[in-house]
């Protein structure tokens, strides 16, 4: 068997300790030599920010971020980061901080550390989103690839239960896309099948006890692997369909994530059987790949307690056929299997009404 592929890994810190997140974002600030820091929140992460301000050289704070990245947020807080003199910027929150720090290091070109506090994967990648007009814009930029991660399973108790599952499952997401993207290589193969290995038995291990700190630290183990498989592997076409829906309609972000894998699932899957046996393997299903794993992401879902459609995050049956249209616009021609606006609209609306997968 002839091998041969072109992979790219970014340079990242990454300090991973319960209980420890301020005493590494302070040594990772230190490591940075930074003097005057942008801090950048999101509401749950409020009493985190506290505790990890009070041990930097915070030149000012921003203590809302809103998801999607709006235009208009982020140049405020990029004139913010200027107008403070901000030699970094530190990111306490889920994707909505992270993805409002990253327009702050891409714009101004000051170094970017990330303290996550759900299991988004942001932090991983160096793909940045903005929104305007209703259409959500990606890039990647090495600028916004934060210099240094820090990880503390103990900061994720502060997500409410349901979004935890709806985060852990996004997570699941960059796994299972980064199979089939445009970059994809056995590299970023590997990494997202561990990924999905320590993800699935950690979500089911923290579905069944919210207080289990070893399950916390798999999901958040797992979850890192995923997004740097998925970050040297692109967005594929589960992606780039959740990047339309929440751009356009604004819908909840990781519940979105959760929502449409299977069914990106269900399409794909025949055209892609070795990354199909590995989502069904992760799943404890054996190798039995195609409907399996799209069917076993559908009951894993519904196992975790999230949202069943996208219906109930507020997309109507009216936005079904321009989303498609916008969505075939964005997908990789490399997708595994050939694709039309008519699929993409039987996907979207399948996920609109939360329809069963089949076997």
């Amino acid at each position: 068997m002839m091998i041969a592929f072109d992979h790219t890994t970014s340079a990242q810190r990454v300090l991973f300790g319960s209980g420890r997140a301020a005493e590494h974002a302070a040594a990772a600030i230190e490591g940075l030599g930074a003097q005057r820091v942008l801090l950048v929140s999101s509401g749950t992460a409020a009493r985190a920010a506290d505790e990890i301000a009070a041990r930097l050289p915070v030149a000012a704070r921003i203590g809302e971020a809103v998801q999607h990245v709006p235009i208009e947020n982020a140049r405020a807080a990029v004139e913010l980061a200027k107008a403070n003199e901000a030699d970094a910027v530190l990111a306490v929150g889920g994707g909505s901080a992270i993805g409002l720090a990253k327009i702050v290091a891409r714009d101004t070109g000051i170094p970017f550390v990330a303290v996550p506090t759900t299991f988004a994967g942001s932090e991983a990648t160096s793909i940045w989103g903005l929104t305007e007009d209703g259409r959500k814009v990606t890039g990647v930029d090495e600028r916004v690839l934060p210099r240094a991660v820090v990880y503390d399973a103990e900061l994720s108790r502060s997500l409410p239960a349901g979004l935890a599952m709806a985060s852990g499952l996004n997570a699941v997401a960059h796994a299972v896309d980064g199979f089939w993207a445009p970059k994809a290589d056995p590299i970023n193969a590997a990494l997202s099948a561990e990924g999905l290995r320590a993800l699935i038995p950690g979500l089911r291990g923290l579905a069944a006890d919210p207080d289990d700190l070893d399950a916390r630290e798999r999901v958040l183990y797992g979850a890192y692997l995923a997004a740097v498989g998925f970050a040297s592997a692109g967005s594929g076409m589960h992606h780039k369909i959740c990047h339309v829906l929440g751009g356009a309609y604004g819908l909840s972000h990781s519940e979105m994530h959760a929502i449409v894998l299977p069914y990106v699932t269900e399409f794909n899957a025949p055209a892609a059987p070795a990354a199909a046996e590995r989502v069904s393997e992760a799943l404890g299903l054996g190798t039995q790949g195609g409907g399996s794993a799209a069917a076993g992401l559908y009951r894993l879902r519904s196992e975790l307690g999230v949202v069943d459609s996208l219906a109930e995050l507020g997309l109507a049956e009216g936005d079904v056929p321009e989303a498609a249209r916008l969505a075939c616009e964005a997908i990789p021609p490399s997708n595994p299997r050939p694709f039309t606006v008519a699929d993409v609209e039987t996907i979207i609306s399948r996920a609109r009404l939360g329809e069963p997968v089949k076997e």
